[in-house]
């Protein structure tokens, strides 16, 4: 007979531990311990036998066991698509987080629609919403099929016995933390609830080859709330990014073992739900002002895709001791970094000012690429100089001050020559592979100081 009694168990690690602790020895997170009831379990925590049943695998030589190609399965959003690889492999569980109101629910109910559309079986299982208010989002978002079945359940046992009824071909559960195990006493929501339902899912999911999405909440500081293994268990994550402020949204792929860790996907939220955008580039420079000082072109590339930024910058005289330095988008120590080179190497007197770097648009950049617009631009806002608008920046910065090369140097250029602009300042190390630059003029550099001249 198991004993019973309480534990407390970290809610950002799922260490335990038998008494409270203000900060979590494993995962060093301050008041994270929540008091569990760890009585013994009421019943099996398989679930229907029918669908966890296994069978006793034999080890093989890896030579012996068959190849087997991947198949993928279209969602009917080529965006959705890119993130995933190319599409969704049946069998596989896919988390998708964000924070509240940013999209996920419109990305998966509108998938779910485009994938019943092609004669898919789905069932959407919402503990958050009823079936009534999922189906006004239905309809406002005009996605409403018969192959799409809707649940309002958060019981992780009668979810399993719908599955095992309807036999869907894929299944959203929206969202982790409201579903529960009856036979497990903690909370909804608690580390032993979502760790043990997303084992649940994980053998359903690989047992009937069913692909499963499951919507995880994020904490204050962004990350996925819960513990840390829940990422592991899951064969791709998915952060949905973006200021609720602006219309644009990000998906971006942090885990996929059957795709790139690179790839994101660029929607615009409007009152028809989420819109793919074809020509993000051009979407992020539409409001750019070609005549303001502090401001420059540069080209980032997230995965397979280069993307044109507006990068702003702005020098204020400072009336602290300690100068300012503040970034959106941008990393701050990176920033740091080049302010540094700035006053060392080319005798800018920054001491004395504030610094503010922003990517507009909502975008956060964290390539060295982008060192050369930065650079330029903190430059133009302190000269109060404009720059010209057909210039595009492309380079890293060393320590040195010599500019870098990077990598993907064609396909930033073609993207700069798509979108009208006539220049490209580059490293002149990157110019010896470079096979064809289009009508754009491709200037390289060796030195920021030899890029200073250039520009200005």
């Amino acid at each position: 007979m198991p004993k019973s009694g309480t534990r407390f168990v970290c809610q950002s690690c799922g260490y335990e531990s038998p008494k409270w602790n203000g900060r979590c020895p494993q995962c060093q997170e301050w008041n994270s311990f929540v008091e569990e009831w760890a009585g013994p379990q009421k019943g099996p925590l398989a679930g229907p036998k029918s669908l966890v049943s296994t069978v006793m695998q034999v080890a093989l030589p890896i030579t012996q066991i068959p190849s087997q190609q991947e198949q993928r399965i279209s969602t009917g959003i080529t965006e959705y698509n890119r993130v995933l690889g190319g599409g969704v492999v049946p069998g596989s569980l896919v988390l998708i987080g964000g924070d509240p109101g940013i999209g996920k629910s419109t990305l998966l109910l509108q998938s779910s629609y485009e994938l019943a559309r092609s004669g898919n079986r789905v069932l959407y299982v919402s503990g958050e919403e009823s079936a009534t208010q999922l189906k006004l989002r239905a309809e406002r978002l005009l996605a409403t099929h018969e192959n799409l079945n809707v649940l309002a359940e958060t019981d992780m046992d009668h979810i399993l016995t719908v599955i095992e009824d309807k036999k869907p071909d894929f299944v959203i559960i929206d969202s982790i933390q409201t579903v529960y195990r009856p036979t497990m006493s903690s909370a909804p929501g608690s580390v032993s609830q979502v760790r043990e339902c997303t084992g649940v899912l994980l053998r359903v999911a690989k047992t009937l080859n069913i692909a499963t999405f499951i919507v995880g909440h994020v904490t204050k500081e962004g990350n996925l709330a819960g513990p840390r293994m829940l990422e592991h268990m899951v064969d791709a994550v998915l952060y949905f990014e973006g200021d609720r402020h602006h219309s644009y949204r990000i998906l971006r792929a942090v885990k996929n073992r059957f795709g790139s860790t690179n790839e994101i996907a660029i929607f615009e939220m409007n009152e028809e739900g989420l819109q793919q955008v074809s020509n993000p580039s051009e979407m992020f420079l539409s409001e750019r002002s070609e005549s303001a000082a502090g401001s420059a072109v540069v080209a980032a590339v997230e995965g397979s895709r280069p993307l044109l930024l507006e990068v702003q910058a702005l020098v204020a005289p400072t009336s602290f001791v300690t100068p300012r330095r503040m970034t959106t988008g941008a990393d701050a120590n990176r920033v740091s970094l080049i302010l540094a080179v700035l006053e060392k190497r080319l005798g800018f007197r920054l001491q004395t000012s504030d610094a503010y770097v922003n990517f507009a648009g909502g975008v956060r950049v964290d390539e060295p690429a982008a060192d050369l617009g930065i650079a330029v631009a903190i430059a133009s806002s302190l000269r109060d100089a404009p720059l010209s608008s057909h210039d595009v920046m492309i380079g890293e910065i060393g320590l040195t001050g010599e500019v870098r090369s990077v990598s993907k140097l064609e396909q930033r250029i073609k993207e700069a020559d798509k979108l009208g602009f006539t220049r490209c300042i580059v490293p002149r190390h990157g110019l010896r592979g470079l096979k064809s630059s289009g009508a754009i003029e491709v200037v390289g550099v060796s030195t920021l100081a030899e890029a200073m001249g250039l520009v200005f």
